[in-house]
């Protein structure tokens, strides 16, 4: 199969260069890679020009197209006509080599699969069961033979009968589902929601589906809006055997207040997406724990070491959930 590699990029030069590396390495190669870069200098561009990377072609966006769900979308216009799957890698990851063998070799097996995720080998808290011992179930999420430490606020929600009530990467009725992921199985899991550091699509879906402006600039949950909307076209999935390092990189950034706004506001979109007609248990269930998430950020705000930044995403929380009694997001 055809396949095309987008990276959307903003100011992440040195981060791009790592993970153009780690494609060099794969056991399969992308067809086509198209580097769309949003950055306000020419490091990028620069490096590109620096190093010759096989199949690469280089697209420096103006303010129009800047932003990651309209780089996206520009990078869609700009795939050939023969690539059968696009890829999508955030610019601070790095492949293990047979990180794109594994994507594919879904979608040559199944049929009924749209949408591929891979798993971040580097955030991978899931640990094997002792047998000899028993988890508390309120601090431990147990899983297939493994057990994964719940933080501090899943733990609450565990007493609090919060907690999702689905597994790891489905959306339940009120939102706020797991974001553990799976441990390292070698399985294949269905999922309502990829991740956009790792997702791919059959190329289809994308020519009747566009990533949404509605996640404008960093675009925090535009990849759960995605995928759920990816679902009317068949069955999303995360390949336990397709691995990467999902590094963080700082660079391009929101401010923690900014941040902490869209938590609240593109949580709600997203939710709505998925439940266009929320119960009353519902809709208390999704506001109750979006309540207590925030409690909690103002509580880091005491206890942890950065103060300042907890208390700006504690903030920017609370005025986006008040901000929705007088300006709900338009789906």
């Amino acid at each position: 199969m055809n396949f095309s590699l987008i990276i959307c990029t903003y100011m992440r030069s040195e981060a791009v260069l790592k993970l153009l590396k780690s494609v060099e390495n794969q056991v399969l190669y992308p067809n086509e890679i198209l580097i769309i870069d949003g950055s306000l200098d020419d490091e990028t561009k620069n490096m590109v020009a620096d190093n010759n990377f096989k199949n690469l072609q280089y697209f420096l966006v103006s303010d129009e197209n800047r932003g990651l769900t309209k780089q996206r979308n520009f990078g869609i216009s700009k795939v050939n006509i023969q690539s059968d799957i696009v890829c999508f890698l955030d610019d601070d990851t790095v492949l293990e080599p047979e990180y794109f063998f594994e994507i594919i070799k879904i979608f040559q097996n199944r049929f009924d699969v749209v949408g591929v995720g891979g798993v971040a080998i580097n955030e991978n808290r899931w640990q094997f069961q002792n047998p000899e011992v028993v988890y508390n179930t309120k601090k431990y999420y147990l899983f297939e033979g493994y057990f994964y430490p719940e933080g501090l606020r899943n733990i609450v929600r565990n007493y609090l009968n919060l907690a999702s009530n689905l597994g790891p990467g489905r959306m339940p009725s009120y939102s706020h589902g797991r974001t553990c992921g799976f441990p390292l199985t070698g399985k294949t899991y269905e999922v309502d929601l990829l991740i956009g550091m790792s997702m791919s699509f059959r190329k289809n879906v994308l020519e009747k589906n566009k990533f949404s402006i509605f996640f404008d600039g960093y675009g925090l949950y535009e990849d759960a809006d995605f995928s759920l909307r990816a679902l009317k076209f068949g069955k999303n999935v995360i390949n336990t055997n397709a691995k990467l390092y999902h590094l963080h990189d700082p660079a391009g950034r929101p401010n923690k207040y900014k941040y902490g706004k869209m938590v609240v506001r593109n949580g709600w979109y997203v939710w709505r997406v998925k439940n266009t007609n929320p119960s009353l248990k519902d809709h208390f269930k999704w506001n109750a724990i979006t309540f207590l998430l925030t409690l909690i950020k103002y509580s880091n705000a005491i206890t942890k070491p950065d103060k300042e930044s907890a208390f700006k995403e504690a903030w920017g929380r609370t005025i986006g959930w008040w901000s929705l009694l007088f300006s709900k997001p338009q789906i």
